[in-house]
């Protein structure tokens, strides 16, 4: 798990085929002390595993589902991407549960400065912004921001100039991509109440949480 806290940023300095998906090496700009190899380190929001590393430069595989469902597909040598270590059981949660599973992407459609504080809007899937409410929490590239606003297929979401000049969103324009995961905990609730969210098409979903369930469990 991930608290959507970026610690430092990094550089890809190579990528290179390794069997269905990729071998990706990365140069952090920050010592990341006490890394070992088989840690996890989410790399712009999407939890990889470190199978070499050496000082700064780590290298992780990226799995062909990684490749397709995120911007890591498309990542080339020079790419910026933010990193962070999975967090601790004794740290403070300081941004949200983050799994580093990304469900999909966005689009950068609007960028605005107001004030030194800049206004982001993205473009997505009606599947993943029903996830999303208002004031709510979304990880974009691996970032925990706050949803200001959303509808069907957009949201927007306000960056401080703090997370403007250590993270990646800082150096995005109109018209890029972005890796998204959406809160976890709305996922989970609405496989609880509709009990038909099942990943193996052999599973029968069950009857779900209704009116009628409440009344006869005496919650009515």
């Amino acid at each position: 798990m991930f608290t959507g806290i970026i610690e430092t940023m990094g550089t890809v300095t190579g990528t290179r085929p390794a069997g269905a998906g990729n071998r990706m090496e990365i140069r952090a700009d920050k010592n990341l002390s006490a890394t070992k190899i088989g840690d996890s380190i989410a790399v712009n929001g999407a939890c990889l595993t470190a199978v070499e590393i050496s000082g700064r430069v780590f290298s992780v595989d990226v799995s062909p589902e990684t490749l397709t469902r995120s911007t890591l597909g498309d990542t080339r040598t020079g790419t910026r991407v933010n990193l962070e270590r999975a967090m601790r059981l004794s740290d403070r949660l300081d941004g949200h549960l983050v799994s580093g599973h990304v469900d999909g992407q966005a689009g950068i459609q609007t960028i605005r400065d107001e004030g030194g504080i800049r206004i982001v809007g993205f473009s997505t899937d009606a599947s993943l912004s029903r996830y999303m409410i208002r004031k709510g929490s979304v990880a974009v590239d691996g970032i925990s921001l706050t949803i200001n606003a959303c509808g069907e297929q957009w949201f927007e979401v306000t960056i401080i100039p703090h997370t403007a000049s250590i993270t990646t969103i800082g150096l995005k324009k109109a018209g890029d991509r972005v890796n998204i995961e959406t809160d976890v905990i709305g996922k989970y609730v609405e496989k609880f109440v509709t009990g038909n969210a099942y990943s193996d098409e052999n599973q029968k979903p069950g009857t779900g949480i209704d009116m009628e369930l409440l009344a006869k469990t005496g919650f009515l």
